[in-house]
């Protein structure tokens, strides 16, 4: 057995030199010249940041400045250079989040009076002359390059401006109002939006002009104003009423510029009516079709394949069921045993419509579907979030159901047979579910379409408006799908924006009414200015009634512009059409003068309005203003580059 290893000890004493080695090691050293340099100068930087540059005498700062170039010059380190154009305020801020926040300062360049006006006409026009080309049934194409993808070759008008960008960023600042006004026309009647963009130029640079002649702006600005309102209460006068198919087949041939594409659209709306929904899709095939949903459709399906009642087409169909309507989660059955047992071993059929059901109660369901005991169907509410609720309440109206609701306290054991809604016809699917109406109540179902009608009216998101359309779409019972077909990618798109734009232009044609299209009932509008001038004058407002002579020029330049895109002298056609009855005007399709209410060139009420009241709009904006800021992205780019370099000398000197 080895023995444990003494520790040798180490002799005692005073001039021991093991034991002075030992304390030598213990004791701190002084550290070197150079070292403590380096701390003295660490120290004193960390006491410049953490005191404000505001809260130091100027004195301090300059000698600090001073001293500290010095250094880093007899160090080999470069001054940091502060950027051009930047605010060298004092900030309360610590030094390094104050050069921070200098960093992110953009330059700006600022425009005053004319040249502000002249910059934003200049992009005003750019943007516009290229639209105006596709205005009319004889308006050319417009070719978009796509950074990515093949060119597109359109014939919309917003489409088109919402696709220029230009390099002069005042410029885009003229560019952006103007596709503001087709954007707006395009979100609130669906068409219009290259009249929009014409009107919208002409009033500016004929403005521009007056201003320039000695006219002041707000004056010539109120008289647009009082002159357009006058106006847009005679076109509501003017507008009637879509009288029969035809007149929708009219429209859509007017906006799409296709008779092939109107008659599709006009087969669409006469099937589902009014207040069904058209939809448009793409096609795989190269030809356009037309087919028809009936009923309230959803996007939710079955909750439980065990439903099934049709294993060939894997769906679950129910004849004439009763309907529970609930945003309750069903979990269990016990609460709902009285009402099942009404539908117990009796031909009664029943559809459950609730915020989920789960666990044991869907289990007990397709439990007893399978022996027999129940006809019964379930599927979860369809939509999400706060839509939910609203389709619960429209499902309940549709079908004469209670809607058995968490927040009235109704639990679903109080649930009986009369608080059940009838529908004629239920189909469940995996993925949707389609409920047929029995018609017994069409007065609550109006009204609450009606009722959904005013909420849009109140409504910013596009994305609300379209739930809100499905919902309409869905009560009425009807929804169309138009599936375009074309050879290419690009044709397919092209057609796809007609398409949209002729079903909105139907869509608020049976809203508010027609007017003549062709520019017709604008150059109409021009019997009024006697009328409209002798009210300004009275007030004895000249700047006003310049104004007005501005606009009532404008009126003209759609006719105009169609005429000059159809191959024909515009101010020729305007002439043989001015002070004529309402309605005659210039057909460029056939390249004749008639009567275009008549022929069924006609163009939605709204389309006109909003063309009017939108240019007069923007065009107010751009006249009144005096002065303009702008991003200097050039001189960001320069002040980038300049930072780049800055940091690659003051990293070269530290190596």
């Amino acid at each position: 057995m080895r023995r444990p290893r003494q520790r040798v000890q180490q002799p005692q004493g005073d001039n021991d030199p093991w034991q002075q080695q030992q304390l030598l090691q213990q004791r701190p050293t002084l550290p070197s010249s150079c070292s403590f340099l380096l701390v003295l100068l660490l120290v004193s930087a960390l006491l410049s940041m953490a005191l404000p540059i505001a809260a130091r005498p100027p004195t301090f700062v300059a000698e600090a400045a001073a001293k500290t170039a010095g250094r880093r010059k007899s160090c080999g380190f470069l001054p940091v250079v502060p950027l051009a154009g930047l605010s060298g305020a004092p900030s309360a801020r610590r030094t390094r989040g104050h050069v921070q926040a200098m960093a992110k300062v953009t330059p700006k360049l600022i425009y005053y009076r004319d040249e502000t006006a002249q910059k934003l006409i200049a992009g005003i026009n750019t943007v516009a002359n290229v639209v105006k080309a596709t205005l009319g049934p004889r308006g050319r194409n417009v070719v978009l390059m796509r950074d990515v993808g093949y060119p597109e070759v359109i014939n919309d008008g917003v489409t088109i401006a919402r696709d220029i960008n230009l390099p002069d960023p005042a410029m885009q600042v003229g560019a952006k109002l103007i596709k503001a006004v087709a954007s707006k026309s395009d979100s609130i009647a669906g068409d219009g939006t290259t009249t929009s963009t014409l009107m919208t130029q002409v009033l500016i640079n004929k403005g521009y002009k007056m201003i320039m002649a000695g006219a002041n702006a707000i004056g010539v600005w109120r008289g647009m104003k009082k002159a357009s309102d006058i106006l847009l209460g005679k076109l509501k006068t003017l507008a009637r009423p879509i009288s029969s198919s035809e007149d929708i087949h009219n429209i859509a041939t007017i906006a799409s510029g296709s008779a092939v594409m109107g008659a599709i659209i006009a087969k669409g709306f006469e099937r589902v009516g009014v207040n069904g929904q058209v939809v448009i899709e793409e096609s795989p095939t190269m030809l356009d079709e037309i087919d028809f949903t009936e009923g309230m459709n959803y996007d939710n399906g079955f909750v439980d394949s065990g439903f099934i009642t049709d294993t060939g087409r894997a769906c679950a169909e129910l004849e004439k069921p009763y309907v529970l309507v609930t945003n309750h989660v069903i979990s269990n059955l016990r609460e709902m045993v009285t009402l099942l047992e009404t539908f117990a071993n009796s031909e009664r059929q029943l559809l459950i419509i609730a915020e989920d059901i789960k666990g044991e109660a869907r289990e007990a369901l397709v439990m007893n579907k399978e022996r027999g005991s129940l006809k019964v169907a379930a599927m979860k509410g369809p939509g999400f979030g706060v839509f939910r609720q609203d389709y619960y309440t429209d499902i309940a109206i549709a079908t004469g159901a209670t809607f058995v609701a968490k927040e009235t306290g109704i639990g679903l054991e109080k649930v009986t047979l009369d608080m059940l809604g009838q529908a004629t016809k239920a189909i469940l699917r995996q993925e949707s579910a389609t409920l047929l109406l029995t018609g017994k109540h069409k007065d609550a179902v109006n009204a609450r379409i009606a009722s959904i009608r005013e909420s849009m009216d109140d409504l910013d998101s596009m994305f609300d408006k379209e739930k809100s359309e499905e919902r309409i779409a869905s009560l009425a019972g009807g929804v169309a799908r138009i599936r375009v077909g074309a050879a290419t990618e690009v044709e397919l798109k092209d057609k796809k924006l007609r398409y949209e734009d002729a079903v909105n232009s139907v869509k608020n044609s049976l809203k508010y009414g027609v007017l003549p299209g062709g520019g017709t009932t604008l150059l109409y509008l021009k019997r009024y200015r006697d009328e409209v001038v002798k009210t300004l004058k009275a007030d004895g407002l000249d700047d006003e009634v310049f104004g007005a002579d501005i606009l009532f020029d404008a009126l003209s330049e759609p006719m105009r512009q169609i005429a000059e895109n159809a191959g024909k002298h515009g101010n020729f056609i305007v002439s043989k059409c001015v002070d004529r009855e309402f309605g005659y005007g210039f057909n460029a399709a056939t390249l004749t003068f008639e009567n275009l209410l008549e022929a069924g060139v006609l163009d939605a009420a709204t389309v006109t309005e909003n063309s009017l009241a939108n240019s007069v709009s923007v065009a107010s904006l751009v006249l009144t203003s005096g002065g303009m800021v702008v991003e200097d992205e050039a001189g960001m780019r320069r002040l980038e580059r300049e930072k780049i370099m800055d940091y690659a000398k003051a990293g070269g000197g530290m190596m």
